[in-house]
């Protein structure tokens, strides 16, 4: 129960976040177009968790790499278990969105 609690929380090992991006991954922002707008990682994508399940036909290649962030993690974590439940094979929990940029650059 721990390790399923770990891995949907991005916990346990380190994720390369850099190298996930140099593979073509894509990050979402999960967060309202409110808080996207107050500030976002510079090439992510908005589709706040709410309208995930709706939004994902722009994405052909479920195998490709997605990042997801937020505030805090917990957005997050809710959006990788939607993407997981949807097919998506590849998806990291980027947890709180300047956290995540702090790692990439």
């Amino acid at each position: 129960m721990f390790d399923t609690i770990k891995k949907l929380f991005g916990l346990g090992n380190p994720v390369d976040y850099t190298a996930l991006l140099s593979e073509g991954a894509v990050i979402i922002d999960v967060r309202t177009k409110g808080e996207f707008a107050g500030g976002h990682i510079k090439g992510a994508i908005n589709i706040p968790l709410d309208q995930l399940g709706n939004n994902l036909s722009q994405f052909k290649d479920k195998s490709k790499p997605v990042i997801t962030c937020c505030a805090s993690g917990m957005r997050s974590a809710s959006a990788k278990s939607i993407l997981i439940s949807k097919g998506f094979q590849n998806v990291h929990n980027g947890g709180g969105w300047m956290s995540l940029q702090n790692k990439i650059n």
